[in-house]
């Protein structure tokens, strides 16, 4: 599937990974792009990214990725100005992150990670991405069944592809219980949607990256970064967004690219 003239949504779209695909993304001349987050920088995001591209490619949308609604409106929006939305990044992430069980050193009591605080990173990580990826399936399904069109058949080419954000943390990282549990759910939803969309001529898949140069990692502190991760990962640095950006448009253009990629820099955990 060549990305090139295509219509694509990427939640999580002002800074980090999300950011740096839409960049990508214009280089490979995609038509338009719905740039979706939570953070009002979203708007100068897409102004800066146009002026770079020389072109208007970008189109802001600051809403809440976990309301139903507003993801409707986006597609709606987009769809209606640009076409049917062919290529999706659910880019949109939090950490929350907090050993599951901690000893209160003067009272002696356990205190379990907050429940309300792991369902937020559950909205936020997993349910949301999914249902912007079942949004994009959903409406192309519909425009097939439109056309009297049924099962997918190669001969018509690939319709539309899917590419989640996963995290070498769905492996299971010390201090983020929720973050990790939410990663690892994408790898079951992507193989599930993957087996399911593709009836549809839709193809889905799912990146890992590693630790990688966004605000998220950056406010980890740069001695916690310096003493246990940079001496475990193979390139001795962290991993530039673009690097990401430049293997999440080669999944979402590679017909022949399924399932998972690791890009994590050859990071291993300690025990």
């Amino acid at each position: 599937m060549d990305i090139a003239n295509q219509v694509a949504v990427i939640t999580g779209g002002a800074s980090g990974i999300g950011r740096a695909v839409a960049a990508a993304m214009a280089r490979r001349n995609v038509t338009a792009v719905a740039l979706v987050d939570a953070s009002e920088a979203v708007v100068d995001v897409a102004e800066k990214l146009n002026a770079d591209a020389g072109r208007v490619f970008a189109v802001p949308f600051q809403g809440d990725t976990t309301d139903e609604a507003f993801r409707a409106s986006v597609f709606d929006t987009l769809s209606g100005t640009y076409g049917r939305v062919s290529l999706c990044v659910p880019a949109a992430g939090i950490t929350r992150d907090e050993l599951a069980v901690r000893i209160d050193k003067h009272t002696g009591k356990a205190r379990i990670y907050p429940l309300e605080q792991f369902k937020l990173v559950v909205d936020v990580n997993l349910i949301a991405p999914v249902y912007w990826a079942l949004e994009m399936i959903a409406r192309i399904a519909e425009d097939r069944a439109a056309r009297a069109l049924k099962r997918w058949t190669p001969e018509e080419h690939i319709q539309g592809s899917v590419v989640f954000i996963g995290s070498i943390s769905s492996q299971g990282n010390r201090g983020q219980i929720s973050y990790a549990s939410t990663k690892a759910g994408l790898e079951g939803a992507a193989a599930t949607i993957m087996k399911e969309a593709i009836f549809h001529g839709v193809r889905c898949s799912v990146i890992h990256p590693g630790f990688t140069d966004t605000p998220m990692v950056r406010a980890m502190g740069k001695e916690y970064l310096d003493k246990n991760i940079l001496p475990f990962t193979q390139l001795g640095r962290l991993i530039q967004p673009e690097e990401i950006a430049d293997a999440i448009c080669f999944m979402l253009g590679n017909a022949a690219v399924s399932g998972e990629l690791w890009v994590d820099a050859g990071w291993h955990a300690p025990a």
